[in-house]
């Protein structure tokens, strides 16, 4: 028995000391920049990109992140966009209809075949942009990003990932994820967990050669998907994740920009924030699966193995080490109720208030330490604001072994669908119902012809509200723009 308990007690110490380590350690590389290829030039000659945007029921934010998107085209990167309408009943449709660009491209995709996930979403844009690009010749030149439907692009993104992309053993670039609702503490909570933690962490994974793929801001080259034709996604909960594995397996190379980037909406609601942190945990779990490739896979190095090994292991560590927390706790109580030590297991009752405060610092030292990080390096918020975020996070970290412990019920139970979060409105707060959405038919596209175009009588106009805090589009034309009709709109 007391063997036992020294082992756990010895277990417990070398977790308590390996967690403020790890975070000291990953804090440094919040001041490394991931470098530029110095020995490679840009040409002259424009790189063609693809921006998908996956849209289910996205008319509270879809208006403002096509125009944003739309806007992100320069001369030397001419942008276009595809929206893969996956069965919206809200007034996607009649918003996107509104939108006259010849770069925005549209596809809708139809009941029962449509609302299979999103790795089916985007291999369908996939397919589409394949086809094109396969007529026009560009397919080793096109890059295809992918932007959440309520993401905005930074200034000078495109440019950025250009110039990574210019080495030709790059085949993707992940950008930074920042969160543009942050006025609001849980919102927060998570721009400190995507822009210092995550970018950090994102930052030494491209030293090691292990960036993570993030289901925002996400760029690959069209001719590296077509590698994993037909479908570059899969049916995981985190296709993203999934295809930064797969890319790694094969041998492509994935880097990481924090000088371009891409903010989303954070939850403001815990329930919510729950289900999704569910599902990524969920989704996390699936991924192991790759694990005995990885070990095995020429193309990943020692040190970037275990990173792949921490952050594939770490879903199923949780739930035992949540366990062994909880026991210590309950011992301690016994402990403290009885007068015993349990073998050493526990401080004695005169040393317990010195040992709690010592593991409330280990604990709290880390997240106080983001907090200073996130301030210094992002400055863009007050230093009381980010230290009080530190002090919340260890509690936001408890909601994430809740999702674990759920996700664990979910995958054992076979249960892997999943219901949409909603979005917010712009200004951060939950918009009211809008009424029932008016019926657009859509023109079935003629075979061997060019995609049919939007009917013009049931193109509506936008309300002034959704549009109003739109960024209106630059005026930087596509070089196929005057061959093409105003709006694109397939249904498929």
């Amino acid at each position: 028995m007391e063997t036992s308990l020294s082992v756990i007690a010895t277990i417990m110490v070398g977790v308590l000391i390996w967690w403020p380590l790890q975070n000291l350690v990953l804090a440094v590389f919040a001041w490394r920049s991931p470098q530029r290829p110095r020995s490679v030039r840009r040409t002259p000659d424009p790189v063609p990109f693809w921006i998908v945007i996956p849209a289910l029921n996205e008319e509270r934010v879809i208006a403002n992140t096509v125009r944003n998107a739309l806007a992100t085209g320069t001369r030397y990167t001419p942008v276009r966009v595809v929206v893969v309408d996956d069965a919206s009943d809200d007034a996607t449709p009649r918003i996107l209809a509104g939108i006259r660009d010849p770069r925005l491209h549209v596809l809708r995709r139809e009941l029962p075949m449509a609302r299979q996930g999103k790795g089916e979403g985007l291999n369908t844009a996939y397919r589409y942009i394949l086809e094109i690009a396969r007529r026009e010749g560009t397919i080793e030149q096109t890059i295809v990003g992918i932007v959440d439907g309520d993401g905005r692009c930074s200034e000078g993104m495109l440019d950025e990932i250009a110039e990574l992309m210019a080495e030709k053993s790059v085949g993707a670039v992940q950008c930074r994820v920042r969160i543009h609702n942050r006025h609001k503490t849980l919102a927060l909570l998570q721009d400190l967990e995507f822009g210092a933690i995550a970018d950090s962490a994102q930052s030494l994974r491209d030293l090691v050669g292990s960036v993570g793929l993030g289901g925002n801001g996400q760029f690959t080259r069209l001719s590296v998907l077509a590698r994993f034709h037909p479908g570059p996604w899969s049916a995981c909960l985190v296709e993203d994740l999934e295809l930064g594995l797969r890319l790694h397996l094969a041998g492509i190379r994935v880097r990481y920009t924090k000088s371009a980037w891409v903010t989303q909406q954070g939850l403001t609601d815990v329930k919510r924030l729950l289900r999704q942190r569910t599902r990524w945990a969920q989704g996390n779990l699936q991924c192991f699966r790759h694990l005995r490739r990885l070990t095995t896979s020429r193309f990943v190095s020692g040190v970037g193995l275990t990173d792949f090994l921490i952050y594939l292991l770490s879903p199923w560590l949780t739930v035992p080490m949540s366990l062994l927390l909880v026991g210590l706790v309950a011992a301690s109580a016994v402990a403290l109720a009885t007068g015993s030590t349990l073998g050493g297991l526990v401080a004695t009752v005169d040393t317990l208030p010195t040992s709690a405060a010592m593991l409330v610092g280990l604990a709290m030292l880390p997240s106080l330490l983001w907090g200073l990080v996130y301030w210094v390096r992002l400055r863009d918020e007050n230093i009381f604001r980010c230290l009080f975020a530190g002090l919340l996070y260890p509690g936001f970290l408890a909601l994430g072994i809740i999702a674990t412990w759920r996700a664990l019920f979910r995958l054992l139970s076979g249960r892997n669908g999943w219901a949409k979060t909603e979005r917010l409105a712009e200004d951060g707060q939950a918009a009211p119902p809008m009424p029932a959405p008016v019926s657009v038919p859509l023109p079935l596209p003629r075979p061997a012809a060019p995609p049919a175009t939007v009917d013009p009588s049931v193109t509506q106009p936008i309300p002034s509200e959704v549009l109003a805090a739109a960024e209106r589009t630059r005026p930087v034309p596509h070089p196929l723009a005057e061959a093409e009709p105003t709006q694109r709109l397939e249904r498929v």
